[in-house]
């Protein structure tokens, strides 16, 4: 006689502790890879070039959703890594497969002064796939087909006066009367940390209120860096986009008018003018180009035209005497767009991260502006 009936079921066998926790682990790893990729991600800023409206050392969240989640052009990599493994150095991602640029719907174009987050057009290491590049924050001032200038250290949109720091910064040399440098206990109670600008030493970016408080303090001598530099119009800057001297005497404080290309318009493009946008035919859109006194060769064949594949905007930082940005290295394609300065949930002072600014925890970018 059958008895099985009688029997009850085995039950499945349970699962060791070790294994929970391995689960649980690759979940996690899966929702903050998807969370990172799509959502927001945290990013720091590491130099002064937005002060004083993002500062070094704000921890800042950035949305990708706001411009649309950019897919994963190189979707091999390691984890919360962005281009080099920790400690033991090396590539953190392959090349083995390798997407087209595609980007989600976003909740809105990218919107004149927005801070945007972007991989750095001209990372030093060209290898690089465009998702892999460095990681740079900057204001992005021009939009796709706005013209741009900048006279005597002031932005011009379309003609317009553009945006202006509520704190704008300039470069000054501060140091004692007998040119030696001041107290630094004075300067870190005044929240002030000098620049390695290439040009002086004991050089800072200050406001004017940091002018004045500064000025009250004996012995102190203070000087403009750009009385000493004469940053004329037509008087050439060293490193200043896009090297072409004999046409675009460009510098830090007048700069332009440029164009900046926007997908679908063309322009006539010559000899002369060919330097702006060179990098942007051969690296950005990949074509080949040659050039000599009489004409422009695009992939083999002579044109007096150009016709642009792509949007590209113009960064800028806020500390304008003190910012690697598009004057030095010029336009951003849109497939470099990462998203948007969202909001900063930490913020700390040179020094440490128990000197926390306790007035900058969970602001908004926007308000921190006002």
């Amino acid at each position: 006689m059958d008895f099985r009936f009688w029997k009850k079921k085995e039950s499945k066998k349970k699962k060791s502790i070790v294994r929970e926790w391995f689960d649980a682990g690759i979940f996690a790893v899966v929702a903050a890879t998807i969370i990172r990729t799509f959502l927001f991600e945290a990013y720091t800023i590491p130099t002064p070039s937005m002060e004083k409206s993002l500062l070094v050392n704000d921890y800042l969240f950035v949305s990708k959703m706001h411009y649309g989640a950019r897919i994963p052009m190189t979707p091999l990599s390691f984890p919360f890594v962005h281009n080099v493994m920790p400690i033991i150095g090396g590539k953190s991602y392959s090349t083995a497969i390798q997407w087209d640029y595609k980007r989600l719907p976003g909740f809105s174009e990218i919107a004149r002064y927005d801070d945007v987050v972007f991989n750095y057009p001209q990372d030093e290491n060209k290898e690089r796939p465009i998702d892999k590049k460095e990681n740079y924050i900057k204001r992005c001032v021009g939009l796709p087909g706005d013209s741009l200038q900048v006279k005597n250290g002031m932005l011009y949109i379309n003609g317009a006066k553009g945006y202006e720091p509520k704190y704008k910064q300039f470069n000054y040399i501060v140091t004692t009367q007998s040119n030696t440098p001041i107290n630094p206990e004075i300067l870190e109670e005044m929240e002030l940390y000098p620049n390695d600008n290439g040009y002086f030493p004991n050089t800072f970016a200050l406001t004017t209120e940091e002018v004045s408080d500064l000025k009250e303090i004996p012995n102190v001598k203070i000087t403009l860096v750009n009385e000493i530099l004469e940053r004329q119009p037509g008087v050439l800057e060293r490193g200043i986009f896009p090297g072409d001297p004999q046409n675009y005497n460009y510098n830090n404080d007048n700069y332009g008018p440029i164009q900046i290309p926007k997908k679908g318009s063309s322009i006539n493009i010559t000899p002369q003018n060919v330097a702006l946008y060179a990098t942007l035919i051969t690296q950005y859109e990949g074509h080949t180009l040659n050039v000599d006194s009489t004409q422009v060769v695009i992939d083999g064949q002579a044109v007096s035209q150009y016709t642009f594949g792509k949007d590209y905007y113009w960064m800028m930082g806020d500390n304008r005497h003190n910012s690697a940005d598009s004057r030095y290295w010029g336009f951003v394609p849109e497939d470099h767009i990462v998203g948007k300065a969202w909001f900063v949930w930490f913020s700390h002072r040179p020094g440490g991260l128990w000197k926390v600014r306790w007035n900058r925890l969970f602001r908004g970018i926007k308000s921190l502006e006002k």
